[in-house]
This record gives C-alpha cells, structure tokens and sequence, in this order.
C-alpha cells in the first residue's frame, strides 16, 4: 500500500463513504433512470457504509492525528463513528418501499445520504474550529434536500425550508462564535485553545465567553435542544418518513459527539462556565419534551418532541463534565438509536390502501390486526419511557448516575421525574393499541409489513429485550461489551 494512503488511515472510512458516493453517482448519472436502478444504488449505498464500516472496526486504537492536529481519531470517535454508520445503513434500509409507493425513488437520495454521512463522521473526528465548521456544513446541505426530496409534497417543500433557513442562521451563530474564539485565544485548535482554557483568569474572558456561547447555540441548534428547538416538529412531520428516521438517529449522535468533543477538550479549563449553560439546555429540553408531547395526536410530531426529551436526557451525562457521564451518553446514544430505528420502522408500515396515516388514532386494534406491529410498537415505547429491564432504561441509569456522582442531584431528580411525566405519552400509544377497537371494513386494515422494516423491527427489538437483560450477571452480553466500549471510549476522550 502506497505511504501516504498508510498516513491517511484514520480517514480511510471517510474516503470509501465519499468515493463510493461520486462512484454511484456517475452510475446513476449515465445509467437509464428507473425504480429498478435506484433501487440497485441503494443496495450499493448499503454496501459502501458496511464496507466503511468493516474498515472503522478494524482500524487501530489510538490518538491519530492528521492534518496538522486538525483531524483526531481515537476510541471515542470510532464508537460514535459505527453508531452514525449504523444509523444510516437502517434509515437507507427502510426507505426504498416507502419511497416507491410515495414516488420519490431516485438514486440521489443514497448519494446524497453518503455524503451526509461522510460529513457526520468527520464531525466525530474534528479537532479544529475550521475542519469542524467544514464538516458540519457538509452534513448539512446534503440534509437539507433530503428534507425535501418529495418534491411535489408541500409538506416536505415546507420542511426543508424551515430546515434550511433555521440551519443557515444557527450556522451563521457557530461562524460568529468560532471567530470570537479564534480572536480571543489566538488559535483554532482545540488544543491550543485548551492550553489558553487553563491559564489563569480564562473564565473571567467575556470575548471567550462569548464565543463559546455562540458556538453552543450552533451545536446546540443541530441537537434540536431547547430552546433551539424549533424546527424539529415541523421538519420530522413534513419530511419523508425514512428522513425523518435518518434525522432522528445519525445527525443527533454526530452533533452530540462533536458538542462533546468541544466542551471536553478545547473548553475543558472552563467547565463552570459551559456547564451551566448545559445544565439549563438539559433541563428545558426534558421539561419541554415531557409536556409539550402530551397534546400530539400525529405519530412523527410525538416522536420529534420525544427526541427532544431525549437529548435532554443525554445533555445530563454531558453536564457531569466526567469519565462517567460521557460513558453514559455514549451508552443512551447506542440504546437511542435502536428505539429509533424500530420506532420508525412502525410508523412506515402505517399505511393502508388509500395512502400512509400518521395519527396516533389509526393505531386502534392494531394488537388484534397486526400483533406483530404492535409488539414492537409496545417494545419501542416502553424502551423510550425508561422501564426496566429494556435497553432503554440503562441509558437513563448510566446518565442519572453520572449525574448523582457529580453532585447533581437537581439535575437528576428532575430528570426522573421528567421521565415519569413523559412515560405518559408513550403508554397512550399502547393503550391505543391494545384497548381501543379497531375501526371495521377491509379498508381500513394496515398493509402488509414488507420484509424490510420487519427485518428492522425484528432486530430492534431483539437488542432492546435481551441486549441488556443478562446485566446484573456479568456474564457477557451484549450490554456488558457497550458498556465496556463506552468506559474505554469516554476515558479516550479525557487522556
């Protein structure tokens, strides 16, 4: 192997995900446009992201630098990497029966998801306020015509829209706050800027401050945290389902790997000043996610508000500032991703012969119709409430008690009970399910579940019911290795 393609080993997943994208490009480009080509590509696409992540799992550990410090690659981002790898191998999965029946099958939406994803894992591996600015913006437009890939559908026009101009004004407050920093430290770096966190009086610098502050608003946006929350009810009901199930799994753990990447390495000397800010960004969007959830009555809106509680949830383990508390996010983010995924796996196969249906009130009878369908359903909401012993569960137990450790014990509590509250709108839908009457007449029956999404829902729900139910034995689960990857992880991104 050539030398310098030996140097650029921690780029090696990168490279295959934007290689193969222009490669299928040109395929799709030069080749007759039909369902049947699309439908190929896509089926290439999901061979590229296995291909790529094949080569992630098998790269060495290690603290690789490359480009000048700029880019890092360590246990802490190869875990997130597969996480975000996997995300978008589901989401491409499940989208191609929904995008016939929709008429939208197009091979750019697989190159377009690549390059998503491309940007998604160099955001993991970013080290740099430049490179980081670059790959979230790469991530980003190819977002934004996915939210609006079903082109003759207002909905989804709208969608992408609003995801467009509320993306370009929060990338335009990271830009401004990246500025700021550069200004007041000198450096771009996180390392330099790191260095220039722990001199002294560096938490007394209003521009630092500042800047930080306008960098989190940009990060904070790309998690759909409260306050910067807007967007994501409009846009995960207005754009396609598999989008939707993209947007909800793969951006979130890669703007969360990067927001964490931000305030642990190039901000660490400063941790007071951030965590507040943390704190309050936790609190909101728990609080928010909760309650606001209660009045929805369409599946996707319950959901991106469910994903908003969630990463509240998750900004509890990062505001412990600690090993533990990043061990805990990085362990909600993998259990989070397998809710997902089943979760939007169901709401995909919502359809009947007149078209999809969203409302939580089309679920009625469904345990007598479809009892598979609503097992799932069940497992999924049962996993996103919190309740024991589902994989869901010790997402919240390893966040809480990093929480506890940490002496936020206000935090902690208000998390619980946000839980509880929140508990409420995911047993609904299974009351919904198991007690109401389905309505009579052939016609209103559900479709059958293609094999793909009954693929998905299967494998969701086999890891959240037995991922973690051996726990308390030690004895080699599932559970017990995502536990010992996130520790070796989290503890990477603090050496």
């Amino acid at each position: 192997m050539p030398r310098y393609l030996v140097e650029l080993a921690p780029l090696h997943s990168e490279l295959i995900l934007i290689i193969g994208a222009m490669v299928l490009l040109l395929w799709g480009a030069f080749r007759p446009e039909t369902e049947r080509q699309a439908d190929i590509i896509s089926w290439a696409a999901i061979g590229v992201l296995a291909l790529a992540g094949i080569v992630l799992a098998r790269q060495p550990l290690g603290n690789n630098t490359l480009f000048d410090g700029s880019f890092r690659f360590d246990a802490f981002a190869r875990y997130v990497k597969m996480i975000v790898i996997i995300s978008s191998a589901g989401a491409l999965l499940l989208a191609p029966n929904d995008a016939r029946r929709g008429k939208y099958l197009k091979f750019e939406y697989a190159v377009l998801l690549l390059l998503a994803t491309a940007g998604m894992l160099m955001m993991i591996s970013a080290n740099d306020l430049i490179s980081l600015y670059l790959s979230l913006e790469l991530q980003s437009l190819a977002l934004y015509v996915l939210a609006a890939f079903k082109r003759d559908d207002v909905r989804s026009s709208e969608a992408g829209l609003k995801y467009f101009v509320l993306g370009a004004l929060s990338s335009g407050m990271l830009l401004y706050g990246a500025s700021l920093v550069y200004g007041f430290t000198g450096a771009t770096n996180f390392n330099d800027i790191a260095a220039v966190a722990l001199t002294k009086g560096a938490g007394q610098n209003i521009g630092l401050i500042f800047g930080l502050v306008f960098l989190m608003v940009g990060l904070a946006f790309k998690i759909s945290a409260v306050p910067f929350h807007m967007w994501t009810p409009d846009v995960y009901e207005g754009a396609p389902t598999p989008v939707t199930a993209l947007f909800a799994a793969a951006p979130k753990a890669a703007a969360f790997a990067l927001l964490t990447r931000v305030m642990i390495t190039a901000f660490g000397g400063i941790k007071p000043q951030w965590q507040q800010i943390i704190i309050f960004l936790s609190i909101a969007s728990m609080v928010l996610g909760a309650v606001a959830a209660i009045g929805q009555t369409n599946v996707k809106r319950l959901l991106a508000y469910s994903s908003i509680g969630n990463m509240g949830f998750v900004l509890v383990g990062l505001a412990a500032a600690s090993p533990e508390g990043i061990e805990g996010v990085l362990i909600y983010l993998a259990t989070y991703l397998v809710m997902t995924l089943g979760a939007f796996a169901v709401v995909l196969c919502m359809r009947r012969r007149s078209g999809p249906v969203e409302e939580i009130a089309d679920l009625a009878g469904l345990a007598t119709t479809n009892p598979g369908m609503a097992a799932t359903m069940a497992i999924m909401m049962f996993s996103l409430a919190g309740i024991p012993p589902l994989a869901g569960f010790w997402g919240k137990y390893y966040v809480f008690l990093a929480a506890v450790k940490a002496d936020l014990w206000p935090l902690a509590i208000i998390g619980v009970v946000a839980s509880v509250v929140g508990a409420f709108y995911y047993i609904r839908i299974v009351i919904v399910m198991y007690v109401n009457d389905a309505k009579s007449g052939a016609e209103n029956r559900f479709m059958r579940v293609p094999l793909r999404e009954s693929t998905v829902m299967a494998l969701a729900c086999l890891i959240t019911l037995l991922g973690f139910l051996p726990f308390p034995l030690r004895n080699g689960s599932l559970g017990d290795w995502i536990i010992a990857t996130a520790s070796a992880a989290a503890r990477s991104l603090f050496g």
